[in-house]
């Protein structure tokens, strides 16, 4: 949006994830990256559906800024096409945004929250003071996101010893995963800022790569030294490498604690555990599903067979072998050493800690 930087925490450049225009939503294409920054601008509702289902735009908590800018989308479009009748056709446009991702539960929520308040002004607002009110309630969704990932970067930073530190993460849970500095990666910024030196494992994540592709890109830019390894190599590099933490993002946590991530890193939080390596979650009080008593009940997304069975265009599976493609897993709670949120740290046990900061009052 015009006027909103992105986080001190952040390199002066660094491009924003997404920018509302006069025009529509304005995207980094995150497909593209790192061998190019591409940006594009979406003005309907299926633009952008399509847009967050190829992983152009990715990461809960950008999902949610996304998902705000969507329902804007979604009144301009449903009252462009009838004025007088608009309401069931801008319902309906919203349920499609807000079911273009099952996992990250940040979508639906921006979304329902921008439907609340256009309920409140429909009995007394103009058409055009109607997508005004939406697109203030997108745009301080985008804000919040923006301080909350600057809380949650200073949170986290405090419980990395001082002096020289080493990281391991796992997928993208950065300033491309968020409408500021990240989650995870926004603990590494806080520390980076205070003169930490650190060294950082990224994942690659397979098999989109958003470790080498995306948190790698980001890292460097920012001046900090990250190193690549293969998934299956983390085992390694937590066994021969002093390993001080590893940080990783969320989609979906339940009331619980037990949490939602990219494929993965159940197994990295598994290993963590064996070595003695604490397992840090870092996500906003927005990625909390408090209907959901334990990660049973969370929806795991399965993504296409296309994904697995090439690499670029050399097809890598035969054609009569199966494909099995979660997008993501859930790590049980007692895996996991502490939730860092904007609101502070939550540590074991979950269930108490989690109603006790986060239950409605």
């Amino acid at each position: 949006m015009p006027g909103m930087g992105v986080s001190a925490l952040l390199p002066p450049g660094f491009p924003a994830t997404l920018e509302w225009t006069s025009e529509g939503l304005r995207l980094l294409d995150q497909t593209r990256l790192p061998a190019e920054e591409t940006f594009f601008t979406v003005r309907d509702t299926a633009s952008l559906i399509e847009a967050i289902q190829r992983l152009a735009v990715r990461g809960a908590p950008a999902l949610g800024c996304a998902g705000g800018y969507g329902v804007v989308l979604a009144f301009r479009e449903a009252t462009a096409k009838n004025p007088r009748d608009w309401q069931s056709s801008f319902e309906r446009l919203c349920e499609k945004v807000a079911d273009a991702r099952p996992t990250a539960v940040n979508l639906r929520w921006a979304v329902e929250r921008c439907r609340r308040k256009m309920t409140a002004a429909l009995a007394r607002k103009s058409v055009s003071a109607i997508e005004k009110t939406l697109l203030a309630e997108a745009t301080a969704i985008h804000e919040e996101d923006r301080e909350m990932c600057d809380r949650i970067g200073q949170f986290g930073a405090a419980l990395l010893p001082a002096g020289r530190v080493t990281v391991m993460t796992h997928c993208n849970a950065g300033a491309l995963a968020t409408g500021g500095a990240g989650t995870a990666l926004a603990v590494l910024y806080a520390a980076h800022a205070t003169g930490t030196r650190l060294s950082v494992f990224c994942d690659e994540t397979r098999p989109l790569l958003q470790g080498a592709r995306l948190t790698a890109w980001e890292l460097t830019r920012a001046g900090i030294a990250a190193t690549v390894i293969c998934d299956s190599m983390a085992a390694m590099v937590m066994r021969t490498k002093r390993i001080d933490a590893c940080i990783v993002g969320a989609d979906r946590i339940a009331a619980n604690g037990d949490t939602a991530n990219k494929i993965g890193t159940c197994g990295l939080a598994i290993l963590a555990r064996h070595h003695g390596v604490p397992f840090y979650v870092a996500a906003p009080s927005s990625t909390f599903d408090l209907t959901l008593p334990n990660g049973a009940e969370i929806p795991i997304e399965e993504r296409g067979r296309a994904e697995i069975e090439r690499q670029g265009e050399r097809l890598m599976v035969p054609d009569l072998a199966k494909v099995y493609n979660p997008a993501f897993d859930v790590t049980s709670a007692d895996l996991i050493t502490a939730i860092i949120t904007e609101r502070g740290v939550l540590r074991p046990p979950f269930a108490e800690s989690i109603a006790r900061e986060l239950a409605e009052e």
